[in-house]
Parts: C-alpha cells; structure tokens; sequence
C-alpha cells in the first residue's frame, strides 16, 4: 500500500507563501486521484484540492484563486503551492491517494500568524 509523506509545514506571516510536498512511496503514476485535506483540532478535516492523473483539478472555494495543487509523476510527489495566505489557513494539511481506498499521510503544520 502507498506511503505518504508531506513535508513544507512552517510559520508564516499573513499574505505570505509556502509549497507543501507529498512523497509517495511507489509510483503514482497508475493512481488517479491525488489530494489535500485540512484540519484544525476540534474540527472536521476540511477537503481543499484534488488533482486526477489527466491533471484535472478541483478547488474547495476557500482557496480557490490563491492555492494551487499539482503533481509529478516523475517523482512520484504531489505539491500545493499557497499563495496569499491567510491565518483561517492554519491547520495541519494532510496529503491523500486514492489508491484505491483512500489513503493519508501523517500531516504537516501549516501556521499562518496575523
């Protein structure tokens, strides 16, 4: 079964960017759908982007315009670039393969200060 790594977590300031990456553990080049989640403590994780293995994409509208996920297949990672962040941005984001049940990776904190 797929392994899933995100790493890129840090703090930033408001307006500022990061990129998160998902390393798989085996080629996803045969697994369709690649994604991201988020998750503040005490909340329900939240669905932010997902991308198929012809490259579509989906967006939830909260980060529509500012985030951006992609993949490579080459390298068997997945990446979301956020731009413009905000502090409602801070969660731990975890990465997901649709491979063929779903599957999560461990998470990275994402902290976005005011």
């Amino acid at each position: 079964q797929v392994r899933l790594v995100e790493s890129g977590g840090d703090l930033v300031q408001a307006g500022g960017s990061l990129r998160l990456s998902c390393a798989a553990s085996v080629s996803i080049f045969f697994i369709n759908g690649m994604g991201w989640y988020r998750q503040v403590i005490g909340k329900q994780r939240e669905f932010i982007a997902t991308i198929t293995r012809g490259g579509t994409t989906n967006y939830a509208d909260s980060v529509k315009g500012r985030f951006t996920i992609s993949r490579d297949n080459a390298k068997n990672t997945v990446y979301l670039q956020m731009n413009s962040l905000k502090h409602e941005d801070t969660a731990v984001y975890y990465c997901t393969a649709d491979s063929p049940t779903l599957v999560w990776g461990q998470g990275t904190q994402v902290t976005v200060t005011s």
